[in-house]
């Protein structure tokens, strides 16, 4: 689980400096398109395409993990439903035992 996390901050971090070089390279091709030079805009489009290219791809490899886990609860719940209906009765009655002792 700790390791998860660690993970997910991560991509998290890398998937907000990724947004963030798009939106300096947007910026960067208004700049050009203002100063309206067809060089200078088309290859300041060419660097924004391909910063929204990798940033795409970045999420997808960054979100493979996640659906992974996602599945794979998703299967053990659908497995043995009633484990898990078990699990969190028991949960569900520690939670109330513990607040009745307040």
């Amino acid at each position: 689980m700790i390791h998860t996390a660690g993970k997910f901050n991560q991509a998290k971090s890398k998937m907000a400096d990724d947004f963030r070089m798009i939106v300096n390279d947007g910026e960067e091709m208004l700049r050009a398109a203002a100063d309206a030079s067809g060089e200078g805009f088309t290859a300041a489009r060419a660097t924004f395409a391909d910063r929204v290219m990798r940033a795409r791809a970045g999420l997808a490899e960054m979100s493979e993990p996640v659906v992974e886990r996602a599945r794979q609860a998703n299967d053990y719940v659908h497995d043995s439903p009633w484990m898990i209906i078990g699990m969190a009765a028991a949960a569900g009655m520690l939670v109330g035992f513990l607040a009745a002792k307040r």
